[in-house]
């Protein structure tokens, strides 16, 4: 009870706050700047929440102070029961009304022309929220979730309700209303009147649907066409992934750490890099190309523009994504199931297919899951090597931002594209319903992994080894490249590019960034640092309570997620512009936008990579912690987080590369001020100066590779008991479970 009314106090303290000493409405040039202390209380521009109700006549907020007084007076009630109640009704109806007030007033008045009919014009309007009015709403939230704590939902764990209730406040915001906010527009004429004429074209558009491929004409339409590019990179991505997490993990090979190294290099490259790499092999006048011309007299195609060529810049892009998803599921196979396969006489290969491959199923269906959705989510490689070959992402960009500015058709797209996505999603969960996969539990596991059967141990080396090699060729002309004059014309030697891009002086004693590409290069850095632990932080979290929790509404939770991953960046981008462009919240042309597009956008990977590795941690190890009388929160981070080190490390990894590599949702929502990494090298390459652009490219992967090692010293890895008995003597690395006592 302690505890509760605790949590509460600080709470409503928390509110008082909101609406007496921070501005209400939204700070031109940014609340932390703190420009607007001089002018506080004095100006109706950053004045807390009471002054604008009291000096300013903004009378529609009234509701909001009054819900919160009645959340104070409700503290004292000593029926649980029925404060619980009272709490949750107050805290939801506060967030609706703060909602309802800040759609229906904006700038100059009401935005509905229903609310003008029922009550009238309004003199003036508001702008967007800001500080005040943002930890307000958070403070409704938290007296919603503490609410229903109270009345014993999810067993009265307040941190598991409060978890879910802020994630789903969270998810509506950052998912559902700006994709909502572009699929109401789609049905709108340019007066904001409805018209879904434009949507019923462009759904009807043969375009779009043509199974031309299958009747014998020249091409499908963009939608098969992009389904069948997507399986046939989840495909091909997921058995590379597995075939270089099983050489890392269960071979001798030589070369692991090198292995290691190429396997992520390829995600942290900007994607049009890769594309222009390929061209410069495998082009018309590429060196691969013309070396074959020269010495057998092979006519130069242009095979390698349309799906071929995207084919193999996807997968060259995507296994690296399928490696951290997998590497960790191959490593928590319990080496004791595989010991007692083969005590009961079963060979190495039926070993491996009945026992080990099987365990292995949550983390093949989640890579080939990513790997499917990131393939269609594509936008760089398609728009360098797809030629007259578009795919849905691109055409839904160049119905955005091309001649035909048609948002019906943009939306359209989108929506094939995210029933394409949820389908696949769908089908991944059917395929799982029902099995249990824990091979991590709290018993002491003995034994080492066994080696991989001879036949499947040499395809591997196979595939794995050529597939290294022609990594280290396209890096190599990345690299080359950064150092040559022009590039594909003139091949003399040079450093002008890093030169103009990272050049250094001294003034007055003092360095100065002179090389045009530091700018951008430090505000990636910053917002790139600052998304990558929020991504890692929200993903796990996300993917302990739907793994260990039970609560109404988790498989549409669960969807929810999934949707910022599956549209494309191209509409990502346009959607966060029409819905944080105008009141009630209005973040374009800031660092937060990007931070948010990034955490809510990359999110959906630390929960997929989460689940999969907590997939095999037995929930027994949950429920001695909490028998231990260790609540959720300390559950998690003294049980849970150490035992998932891998899925940690994946999720800052790839949540950091993204936030640096990015292009499609980002091109949307620079500005001169928040200018990024992927935005700049693309109006490089755009220019000309395509060796400024690889100089800029091979900069970025080199802070890259320091940071992902930064992360992983940082983190550490999982260390699971494994003894080893020999001849009756038991020997056990002096590491116990997760390093940490159980609570």
């Amino acid at each position: 009870m302690r505890r509760g009314n605790r949590r509460l106090d600080i709470v409503l303290a928390l509110g008082a706050a909101a609406l007496i000493l921070v501005p209400w409405y939204r700070i031109e040039g940014g609340f932390f700047g703190f420009s607007w202390l001089p002018g506080f209380l004095s100006s109706e521009s950053t004045a807390p929440g009471f002054l604008e109700i009291f000096l300013y006549g903004k009378v529609w907020l009234a509701g909001v102070p009054l819900l919160f007084l009645a959340a104070c007076l409700v503290r004292p009630v000593q029926d649980p029961m029925k404060r619980g109640s009272l709490l949750a009704w107050i805290g939801g109806a506060g967030l609706l009304f703060l909602s309802l007030q800040g759609l229906a007033i904006g700038f100059t008045g009401w935005t509905w022309s229903i609310s003008e009919n029922l009550f009238g014009a309004l003199s003036n309007g508001q702008p967007s929220m800001g500080a005040g009015a943002i930890v307000m709403a958070v403070v409704f939230v938290l007296l919603f979730a503490f609410g229903l704590a109270e009345r014993g939902v999810m067993k009265g764990d307040a941190f598991i309700v409060a978890s879910i209730s802020m994630l789903i406040f969270l998810v509506t915001i950052f998912v559902f209303y700006p994709i909502g906010s572009m699929f109401i527009a789609s049905v709108q004429a340019f007066d904001g009147t409805f018209n879904p004429d434009g949507f019923i074209r462009n759904m009807q558009d043969p375009g779009i649907w043509s199974l031309g491929c299958v009747t014998g004409e020249e091409r499908c339409g963009v939608a098969w066409r992009t389904l069948l590019l997507a399986i046939m990179t989840a495909s091909a991505s997921t058995l590379l992934g597995l075939g270089f997490a099983l050489v890392a993990t269960r071979t001798r090979f030589p070369f692991k750490k090198g292995l290691r190294l190429l396997t992520v290099l390829p995600i942290i490259t900007p994607p049009f890099v890769i594309g222009l790499a390929l061209t410069l092999l495998f082009g018309r006048a590429g060196v691969v190309t013309e070396g074959l011309s020269s010495l057998f007299g092979i006519e130069p195609g242009r095979w390698l523009y349309g799906l071929t060529g995207i084919w193999i810049a996807q997968v060259l892009s995507f296994t690296p994504i399928s490696f951290l998803v997998l590497i960790g599921v191959v490593e928590g196979v319990s080496p004791s199931m595989e010991e007692a396969s083969q005590t009961l006489r079963a060979d190495r290969w039926r070993t491996f297919w009945r026992v080990s491959l099987p365990l292995m199923k949550p983390g093949l269906a989640n890579a080939f899951l990513i790997g499917f959705i990131e393939s269609m989510a594509d936008f760089g490689n398609p728009l360098v090597l797809g030629g007259s070959h578009g795919v849905l992402s691109t055409e839904i960009f160049f119905a955005v931002v091309g001649s035909q500015n048609d948002p019906s058709r943009a939306a359209v797209l989108a929506m094939v594209l995210l029933c394409f996505t949820l389908s696949a999603f769908l089908a991944q969960r059917v395929w799982l319903s029902g099995k249990n996969f824990a091979t991590v539990t709290g018993k002491g596991d003995s034994g080492a992994h066994i080696a991989l059967p001879r036949g499947l141990s040499i395809g591997v080396h196979a595939v794995v080894v050529p597939w290294m090699l022609f990594t280290i060729v396209v890096y190599g002309m990345i690299l080359i490249g950064g150092f040559v004059k022009t590039w594909g014309l003139d091949s003399s030697l040079t450093l002008d590019h890093y030169i103009r891009a990272f050049s250094i002086g001294f003034n007055n004693g003092s360095i100065a960034w002179t090389g045009v590409a530091w700018n951008s290069f430090w505000t990636t850095m910053e917002i790139a640092l600052v998304s990558a632990p929020l991504t890692a932080a929200v993903g796990l979290l996300t993917a302990y309570i739907i793994v260990r929790q039970k609560f109404a509404g988790k498989n549409i939770f669960e969807f929810a997620l999934m949707m910022s991953f599956a549209i494309p960046g191209t509409v990502i981008g346009v959607s966060y512009i029409m819905a944080f462009n105008l009141p009630p919240i209005e973040m374009t042309g800031s660092a937060l936008i990007l931070i948010a597009c990034f955490v809510f956008r990359n999110m959906p990977v630390g929960v997929r990579g989460g689940i999969a590795a907590m997939s095999q941690l037995d929930k027994s190890l949950d429920e001695a912690s909490l028998t231990l009388r260790a609540d959720s929160f300390r559950t998690i981070r003294k049980v849970i987080l150490p035992l998932l080190r891998p899925a940690i490390t994946a999720a800052l990894v790839y949540s950091f590369v993204r936030a640096i590599t990015s292009i499609s949702a980002v091109i949307f929502l620079v500005s001169a001020e928040y200018n990024m990494a992927t935005s700049y090298i693309v109006g490089l390459v755009e220019n000309g100066e395509y060796g400024v652009a690889i100089a800029y490219s091979s900069m970025l992967i080199v802070v890259m590779i320091t940071v992902i090692t930064g992360f992983q010293l940082l983190v550490g890895e999982r260390r699971l008991r494994r003894e080893n008995r020999v001849a009756g003597v038991t020997t056990a690395a002096p590491v116990p479970l997760a390093q940490e006592k159980t609570a």
